[in-house]
Order: structure tokens, then sequence, then C-alpha cells
């Protein structure tokens, strides 16, 4: 088996600090905070969750108009669960993640938002309706929620405390109900 993909591994990669800070880092972790929180709640892999929150929002673009946020645009031409989908899956399968948790967790990227056509008429899974919901629960009007802005290493130390939770969830074999990655999450 490979080594576990940590929360910091992925934070920490040039593609993560690239694209992220386009979605806010206070957001993104936000999220991955939430998912975490659900994920335990919901007997959702903890693993999955906190990855498919964190990277939820990697496919985004900066949406301004004469140096504004143009929300109005975002809204209507957006398709960041698409582009995040296929760079969250390429990052994870470069860090060395089980091909199958990239896969899960790419799809719970794709299928978070509304904003794209494809989640159309979709049947969720509970990882997919979760990290929709605790994107929701972080969200502000007008999309202001991707405008707090926190400082990478203000966003790297709460990364960090989020490993440990995983860790410490995973090392207790807290396993997620019918997790079909039981195998995958044992840290090395």
């Amino acid at each position: 088996m490979d080594a576990y993909v940590t929360l910091e591994t992925l934070m920490s990669d040039s593609v993560t600090k690239k694209h992220l800070p386009k979605a806010g880092y206070s957001h993104s972790i936000a999220v991955a905070e939430s998912a975490y929180e659900l994920a335990v709640e919901r007997g959702v892999c903890v693993d999955l969750a906190t990855k498919a929150g964190l990277l939820h929002d990697i496919g985004h673009t900066i949406w301004e108009t004469k140096g504004e946020w143009d929300y109005e645009s975002y809204s209507e031409y957006d398709i960041h669960t698409i582009k995040g989908a296929e760079r969250a899956h390429e990052l994870l399968t470069l860090k060395d993640e089980d091909l199958g948790k990239a896969r899960a967790i790419s799809l719970a990227i794709l299928f978070h938002s509304d904003s794209s056509q494809v989640s159309a008429n979709v049947e969720l899974t509970d990882l997919q309706r979760l990290i929709a919901d605790a994107d929701n629960m972080n969200k502000e009007q007008g999309g202001e929620h991707h405008n707090q802005e926190i400082s990478f290493e203000q966003a790297l130390q709460r990364i960090r405390r989020l490993d440990m939770l995983v860790y410490r969830h995973i090392s207790m074999q807290q396993c997620c109900e019918a997790c079909k990655f039981e195998q995958e999450c044992k840290l090395k």
C-alpha cells in the first residue's frame, strides 16, 4: 500500500496553491471542517469527506468585471465543478492516492453544487450529499464566502489540526460505516 495522503500534503501542492485561493482558503477549509463533523455524525468516511471538502472548489476561476466580484456572471457561466473534479483527480493520483478514493472524491466535487447542469437528475451518494451540505453550510449571500481571506499559514494551521482529527478517527479504528476503502485508510 502507498503512504497515506494527508490534507497538508494536498494543501501544500503547487496545483492547490495556484487554484484554491481563487475560491478562498477560508471557505475551502471551513467546508473541510464541516465535512469532517458531518462525516462523523453520518458515518461517512472522514478521509474522503475532508479531502473532498478541502478541494471542492479547486475548479474556481476569478469572476471579475472591472476589478469587482461578478456574482451574476459566475452564477450564469460557472463550470467549477467540472474543472474541479478533473483537477482534484489529477492531483490525488499524482500524490499516489488510492484510485478508488480519488474517483470517489472527484465525483463528490463534480456533484457538490447545482451550479452545473451535470448535477441535474443525479441520485447522490452519501458522500456527495455530505459535500453539498457542507458547502451550503458555509455559503454567504452573493458569493461573499469566496472573498473571506486568511493567510496560507493560517490555512495550513487549520489543516494540520484537521489532519490530526482525521488521523485520530482512523487510528482509533472508528471506521466509517460500510466504507469500501477501510483497507486503504489504514495509516502507515
